[in-house]
């Protein structure tokens, strides 16, 4: 028997060494083929004509290993916009083929860090990740011309670097940074369209996420298609005004029960400051269970949910977080992830969850 063995034995074993002498060479062709494959896909490859939504960033501003800072992206026909840019969010889209440097414009709902840490990113990527020769535009309401401001000048010598190295042909200087695209917050009751391209048009309106502001959140049309995101926000009759019959509500959440559990816990461990933190947050964004009853008052044809808050690290965390929503809507629900994408077919009344 053991001599039957040791041939077997000797062909693993050469066998293993096969694979390790070439497992660096088959991993560069496996790499390279990879990058040429990304580099090269533009955001509607794949996917039907329609609008399509691609979590970029499911989190809000706690760590979380599976979901970035707040960012949707939105693909409307062949093109890509972003709603949001949060820390990490930027380096998702290129994990999900969806390439910076295809990136027509942002849409800003608010200016709380969370939501615009990564926008510096963002434009240095996308400026040297595509032939833009112009600035990525940057929508929102007053205060985005500060927020845009301010960053082109922090990375002002960043970009004069950048082309002395690579030159204007890689990074032209007409192309570096942000664009602000400023509009006055829209009264309660009223909406302000701020683009409209391509078949795509995209309409601001006014959230309650006092005391910060301006809030917006906004709603895309597209082919008969229609989405809405919300941006941080407490339970909103004026969303729930512009939100009317929408295919898709990308609605924020908080679970007050796991935000007690670390209220709790920083109380219990002297952090005074992080629980007050803790309970304060309550006051201005909804709770699932809210999310749900605007889903259900606006006939949304699905919620999804982002800016996902707090992590959920063990697995059971997601039931609690979910819990009573079934009771407050009956359509279908994802709880969404980095990654987690919905498509709406133009012609068509599918909504496909990826």
């Amino acid at each position: 028997m053991r001599r039957a063995f040791l041939p077997i034995l000797i062909v693993l074993v050469g066998l293993g060494l096969v694979v390790t002498f070439f497992q660096g060479p088959i991993a560069m062709r496996v790499v390279s083929a990879a990058l040429e494959r990304n580099a090269t896909v533009e955001p509607s490859t794949g996917r039907a004509d329609g609008l399509h939504v691609v979590l970029c960033g499911a989190g809000g501003p706690l760590p979380d290993t599976v979901r970035s800072g707040p960012c949707v992206a939105i693909i409307a026909g062949e093109h890509l916009y972003l709603v949001d840019v949060g820390s990490g969010a930027t380096r998702r889209l290129a994990q999900m083929s969806l390439q910076p440097g295809f990136v027509k414009g942002v849409f800003l709902t608010h200016f709380h860090s969370d939501h615009i840490d990564g926008l510096g990113e963002l434009g240095t990527l996308r400026w040297v990740g595509g032939p833009n020769r112009l600035p990525l535009p940057v929508y929102g309401a007053e205060g985005v011309t500060e927020i845009v401001g301010g960053l082109n000048q922090a990375y002002r010598l960043d970009a004069t670097y950048r082309t002395a190295h690579h030159g204007v042909e890689v990074a032209a200087p007409t192309g570096a940074g942000l664009r602000a695209m400023s509009f006055a917050e829209p009264p309660k009751g009223e909406s302000t369209v701020v683009l409209e391209e391509n078949g795509l048009r995209v309409t601001m309106f006014r959230v309650d996420h006092p005391p910060v502001s301006p809030a917006v959140g906004y709603r895309f049309d597209y082919g008969g298609r229609s989405v809405v995101v919300s941006g941080d926000t407490s339970k909103s009759e004026n969303l729930e005004r512009f939100a009317e019959g929408v295919d898709l509500l990308v609605h924020e959440a908080l679970s007050p029960e796991l935000m007690a559990v670390i209220g709790n816990g920083a109380t219990n461990a002297g952090r005074d400051a992080m629980a007050k933190i803790a309970a304060d947050v309550l006051t201005y964004h909804a709770t699932p269970v809210e999310a749900a009853e605007t889903a259900a008052t606006v006939g949304a044809g699905h919620l999804l949910y982002y800016h996902v808050v707090p992590p959920m690290p063990i697995p059971g965390l997601a039931s609690v977080f979910l819990k009573g929503v079934d009771a407050a809507y009956d359509g279908p629900v994802t709880l969404g992830k980095d990654g987690t994408e919905i498509g709406l077919p133009v012609g068509s009344d599918r909504i496909d969850v990826r």
